[in-house]
């Protein structure tokens, strides 16, 4: 009992909450299955440049290789070794995106995967993209190197091996999820090993970790890991900085693991935040987005300051994880732009927005069989560069929703709003909603089948503003609407129902 009290009190001397961001940039990006090339670019030729704060990036170890030349995303996310070349790239390659991310003040947070290795039909040769030999029938991955005695097959004590029952802790924690092979992370060789490869990422440069399927670890074996961790690169953050840890554990109530279990390790990915707003936003089941005036922990959502919340993420915008159908992605993007308008708006939380490829949905009894595919890619499997249009879109297949003009603004929004409480709250009872965020920043939104026309105090000093959801202030004049707020701090808010972006926003930074 009392070493358990003890590593509670230590875990806080390092559990992170901070993602050392620079001043005034907020959002975080995924840019879901990106190369490393890529993500280097991005970082310089528009995150940077419109005040995005970090990059989520997909799992950089060695991983498996499926269904040679239609390799699924998921492979990401059965490792092979903790060697850093990937679908994404070389180690080279990720050691350069770091820096260059960095050097433009843009924080590379890594997924990581240290629950298990591949799935136990994995196979066994070099099919990897490393070209690593491995065995995962015996279990035996030199590339690390784990045996057979690296895992948790003893103490899972299901028919199956995998996990049967939700509502088993046990089985949650030390059965296999959906066959994979589950890493006996009690053991201190494991522990060092994990520990060691998140070392490395660290004294690359990389700034903090989404951690995979934290459910299915147990939280003393997790603090154990990360309290080892090394401190953050000098080159670009203060001695003595402890990494941004943010955990993946799906709680959307009724099962016995809940996410407050994992508060003294990090922060944790609030699925609860998605799935509640893609319903009110769809006004599905009687909802209304007046209701969100208390929007945060008075929807029992965790404390703000523990909470990593998103609009959609890779898992259930393909309908897997948590969420089901009210989950709203770009495929729906006049609601979608509204969900992340709102959400970027908002104080709750710390923002990730979401950036995709496109891919055939084929629906069968409901369902998308083609949720598996992997990103764009020739035919030999390779990943197709991001490629830019005229207009500053993506090509080749890839979505990119954080430039979309609305998303892209509203994350300046939020910079720009900083810490400002939520403030001038104003709603129709209804699908009409207005706030604003102290004397900086205030939004109105139409989600109603009627036209918006109303005089609202925004608490914004008077002049002249732009919308940034049409446009934005360049120069001395707005490419989209513009609105005055009188010496009072009344504007008046004009939207049509039928608008493609039923909103208004502004700040104080695009005041003419």
């Amino acid at each position: 009992m009392w070493a358990a009290v003890l590593l509670a009190c230590l875990s806080g001397c390092w559990a992170q909450y901070d993602p050392h961001t620079e001043p005034k940039r907020t959002s975080i990006v995924h840019l879901f299955e990106w190369r490393w090339a890529d993500v280097a670019a991005e970082c310089e030729r528009y995150l940077a440049p419109h005040g995005f704060g970090a990059v989520q990036i997909s799992p950089p170890n060695e991983h498996i290789v499926l269904n040679q030349p239609w390799r699924p995303w998921w492979e990401r996310y059965q490792p092979i070794s903790y060697k850093l070349c990937s679908r994404s790239g070389t180690e080279e390659e990720f050691r350069d995106m770091v820096t260059r991310c960095n050097n433009v003040g843009v924080r590379i947070y890594a997924d990581v995967v240290i629950n298990h290795m591949c799935g136990a039909s994995g196979g066994s040769g070099n099919h990897s993209s490393c070209g690593t030999y491995f065995n995962a029938g015996a279990e035996d991955f030199p590339g690390v190197p784990y045996s057979s005695w690296d895992f948790n097959d003893g103490k899972c004590h299901t028919a199956s091996g995998n996990i049967e029952n939700y509502n088993d802790v046990n089985q949650v924690r030390d059965c296999r999820l959906v066959s994979l092979l589950d890493l006996a992370l009690q053991k201190e060789y494991v522990r060092g090993k994990i520990a060691e490869y998140l070392n490395h990422l660290l004294a690359l440069g990389v700034a903090g970790f989404r951690v995979d399927a934290c459910k299915h670890m147990w939280p003393g074996d997790m603090a154990a890991i990360f309290s080892q961790l090394t401190t953050l690169n000098t080159r670009w953050f203060s001695p003595g900085t402890k990494p941004f840890i943010y955990q993946e554990v799906i709680d959307l109530g009724g099962e016995p693991i809940k996410s407050s279990q994992y508060f003294r390790l990090g922060r944790v990915t609030e699925f609860k935040y998605g799935a509640k707003l893609g319903t009110v936003v769809r006004r599905w089941n009687g909802e209304k987005m007046a209701y969100l005036r208390n929007w945060g922990e008075g929807w029992a959502f965790m404390p703000s300051d523990r909470a990593l919340v998103f609009v959609d993420n890779h898992d259930n915008q393909r309908g897997q994880g948590a969420g089901g159908a009210s989950i709203l992605t770009f495929w729906d993007p006049r609601l979608y732009k509204v969900a992340v308008a709102f959400m970027l708006a908002h104080p709750y939380g710390q923002t990730r927005i979401m950036s995709s490829y496109r891919w055939d949905r084929k629906f069968v009894n409901g369902k998308d069989v083609n949720d598996w595919v992997g990103p764009p890619s020739y035919p030999d499997g390779t990943t197709k560069p991001v490629t830019l249009r005229p207009d500053t879109t993506c090509g080749n297949g890839w979505v990119c929703e954080h430039r979309w003009r609305q998303i892209r603004n509203m994350a300046i929004f939020r910079n720009v709003v900083g810490e400002e409480p939520l403030m001038n709250w104003w709603d129709n009872g209804r699908n009409q909603i207005a706030f604003g965020r102290g004397a900086r920043g205030f939004i109105a939104i139409n989600n109603d089948d009627w036209n918006m026309a109303m005089t609202l105090q925004t608490g914004l000093p008077p002049g002249t503003y732009c919308d940034v959801i049409s446009g934005q202030k360049e120069g001395d004049h707005c490419t989209g609407l513009q609105l005055t707020v009188n010496a009072c701090g009344n504007a008046v808010f004009q939207i049509s129902s039928s608008a493609q972006d039923p909103m208004v926003a502004i700040h104080v930074r695009d005041k003419l």
